[in-house]
């Protein structure tokens, strides 16, 4: 069974851990708006998001997930704003 001392210092820990999560979000945030003038931030976070997908899809040929994206695009029928 676990000492009271054992899950404080998991506790502790976990909470150093989560507080470190939440400064790094923050200054990923503080480093996206920097460029904010300099780039379309939400474009550049899609095309991010976009490219770590691909590189997930290793087997997947990038003609194949073009031509299902394609399909999925005109199924919801996105409409670009400018």
């Amino acid at each position: 069974m676990a000492t009271k001392d054992v899950v404080l210092e998991l506790v502790e820990k976990l909470l150093t851990l989560e507080n470190e999560v939440r400064l790094l979000g923050d200054e990923k945030k503080n480093l996206l708006e920097s460029y904010k003038d300099k780039l379309d931030v939400k474009a550049f976070q899609a095309a991010l998001r976009i490219a770590k997908i691909k590189g997930k899809l290793k087997d997947t040929s990038e003609a194949e997930f073009d031509n299902i994206l394609l399909t999925v695009e005109d199924k919801l029928t996105i409409d670009w704003i400018d």
